[in-house]
């Protein structure tokens, strides 16, 4: 409850999560079929570059203010979502932009006050519900939807001390109601060892059909260092495993060091039983 997203908005593992966050809604809705889209942890929605809290880490200078002076082709459609000179589009907002007629989003949100934000944003706005509630309680509340095909964005703040552990048995109790969804969980990379124990946990589960996405900063070699984050998806739509390769090595190539790295890995295969 103490995290605040507006100190790190827009830094270079927003730039990563919501690039890929993008290329999944386009793909899926490729389809015309009505598309129900879940933000379990979402913040306010919308940054303000200019206020206290962003100036003053300045993560932002590293992450969208980098891509913006001179997007790569393969980050053009995240980067035109991504708001303006001023202002950094979260998942809320710009997955807003991209429903069409007949879309839903439900946005969870914990925090009182930021609960309260995104209420005034999409106040009025019949295609958007805001929850004040546990993320991880609202995937078993809220799935399966009645549209049948959803999008689900886990990305918790990891302040607790068990998250990793948290997000495997909240991934598995919504994957048994919602074979079908797909879901994207955003986890940063300090060190290995929490992240193989999280990577081995999903297969131990037997939840098929699982890739990482991720992007090295640097070698994680620093635990008190945030050197580099992914994105694991489950169900992942047809054209994101071809559309994804590019963005990744695009994010490397602008936000890592030269000793980053990219790429996807599969954890668990479609066919897994």
């Amino acid at each position: 409850m103490n995290y605040r997203h507006a100190f790190h908005a827009g830094n270079a593992a927003d730039c990563v999560k919501h690039a890929l966050l993008v290329a999944l809604a386009r793909t899926m809705l490729a389809k015309p079929k009505p598309l129900f889209v879940l933000d379990t942890h979402a913040g306010i929605g919308s940054y303000d570059l200019t206020a206290a809290e962003a100036t003053r880490t300045g993560e932002f200078h590293n992450g969208i203010a980098k891509l913006r002076r001179s997007p790569p082709e393969a980050l053009d459609d995240f980067v035109a979502l991504s708001g303006t000179a001023d202002h950094y589009n979260g998942s809320p907002a710009l997955i807003r932009a991209l429903l069409r007629p007949g879309d839903r989003l439900a946005l969870c949100e914990l925090h009182k006050e930021d609960a309260a934000t995104l209420r005034r944003r999409f106040h009025g706005d019949p295609q958007t519900q805001i929850h004040q509630r546990d993320g991880y309680e609202a995937l078993t509340a809220l799935l399966p939807p009645p549209e049948r095909r959803g999008l689900i964005l886990i990305d918790p703040p990891f302040e607790r001390t068990d998250e990793f552990a948290a997000i495997t048995a909240a991934l598995l109790a919504a994957w048994r109601k919602f074979r079908t969804g797909v879901f994207a969980i955003w986890y940063p990379v300090k060190h290995r060892a929490p992240v193989r124990d999280l990577f081995d946990a999903i297969t131990a589960s037997a939840i098929p059909d699982v890739i990482t996405c991720e992007v090295m900063f640097r070698p994680p070699l620093d635990p008190a260092r945030l050197n580099g984050c992914g994105v694991l998806i489950v169900n992942a739509p047809y054209g994101f495993t071809t559309a994804a390769p590019p963005i990744l090595n695009a994010l490397r190539d602008r936000l890592a060091e030269p000793e980053g790295s990219a790429g996807i890995s599969v954890l668990a295969d479609e066919t897994l039983k």
